[in-house]
C-alpha cells in the first residue's frame, strides 16, 4: 500500500514538472520565435514527387491498365492472406508524431522549437484533411470490400505519410535513420490498408502523395504565416501576439491582434 502511495506521489510530481516544462518551453518559444523562421523554408521542387503520386492515383479513374493493376494487387493480396484483418495501421500512423515529441522530451532537439513544431504539425494536418476527405465523397469510389463509396484516396495512408514527412523535416538532417523509420511506418500503414481490402493500390499511392504534399506545403507556407503573426508596428511593438495559456490543466494559446 505504501509503495502505491509513493508511486502515485512520484507520478504526480513528474506530471507537474512536465506541465511546467511545457509552459516554460512555450513562453521561451514565443519570445524567441522570429529566430526560428529562417529555418522553416523548404524547396518548391520537393513537391514534384508527391504531385506525381497524386497524379498516378487520379489516372486510375481514366487509364484502364492502372485500374486493372488495382484489381490485380487486391486479388493477389486476398489470395495470399484471405483471413488478414488488423487495425494495427490505426496505431502505426501516429508513430512518427510520437517519436518527434518523444525525442524532444529526452533531449534530442529537432529543427524547430515546440510552438513552431506544433503549429507546423497542425497546419500539415489541416492541409491533409482539407485535401483528402472532401475527395472521398466527390470521387465516390467503392472500396474493395464493398463497405462504402469512400475509397479514394486513403485517409489513413495520407495521415501516415504526412506524419512521416513531419518527422523527416524535423529530424532528417540529424540522421537519415529518422526518415527511414517514419516512412517505414507510413508504408506499412498503406500496405495494411490494401491487405485489409479497405483500399485499392492507387488509393494508397494517392494518399501517400497527399500526405507528403500537405506537410511540405505547411513548411513552405508557415514562414510567411509566422512572420505575419510576429509582425511589429512602427513603434517596434508587436501588432500580433500569441500568448501561452494554462487553464484546468490544459496548455493552450491565445491570439491578440492590434489594428
Amino acid at each position: 500500500m505504501h509503495v502505491k502511495k509513493i508511486l502515485f506521489i512520484l507520478l504526480s510530481v513528474v506530471s507537474l514538472k512536465a506541465n511546467s516544462q511545457i509552459i516554460d518551453s512555450i513562453k521561451k518559444d514565443i519570445t524567441q520565435a522570429p529566430d526560428t523562421v529562417k529555418h522553416l523554408h523548404s524547396k518548391a521542387y520537393a513537391l514534384i514527387l508527391p504531385a506525381g503520386l497524386i497524379g498516378y492515383g487520379a489516372l486510375s479513374f481514366t487509364v484502364h491498365p492502372i485500374r486493372r493493376f488495382d484489381h490485380f494487387v487486391t486479388s493477389e493480396t486476398h489470395e495470399m492472406s484471405p483471413g488478414f484483418n488488423t487495425k494495427a495501421e490505426s496505431y502505426f500512423l501516429f508513430g512518427p508524431v510520437i517519436a518527434v515529441y518523444g525525442l524532444n522530451l529526452i533531449g534530442v532537439e529537432g529543427k524547430n522549437r515546440f510552438v513552431d513544431r506544433t503549429a507546423l504539425f497542425g497546419l500539415s494536418t489541416a492541409f491533409m484533411s482539407i485535401s483528402t476527405f472532401p475527395l472521398k465523397s466527390a470521387t465516390h469510389r467503392l472500396r474493395p470490400d464493398g463497405s462504402d463509396y469512400l475509397s479514394f484516396p486513403s485517409g489513413h495512408t495520407a495521415a501516415a505519410f504526412a506524419f512521416a514527412e513531419f518527422m523527416a523535416q524535423e529530424y532528417g538532417d540529424k540522421s537519415p535513420i529518422y526518415s527511414i523509420i517514419g516512412y517505414s511506418l507510413a508504408t506499412t500503414t498503406g500496405v495494411f490498408r490494401i491487405y485489409n481490402r479497405a483500399h485499392w493500390f492507387s488509393d494508397a499511392v494517392a494518399g501517400a502523395g497527399f500526405g507528403i504534399l500537405s506537410t511540405k506545403a505547411a513548411y513552405l507556407v508557415y514562414p510567411y504565416l509566422r512572420n505575419w503573426l510576429t509582425h511589429t508596428d512602427k513603434t517596434g511593438n508587436k501588432s500580433t501576439f500569441i500568448m501561452p495559456t494554462y487553464q484546468d490543466g490544459t496548455p493552450g494559446l491565445a491570439l491578440s491582434m492590434r489594428f
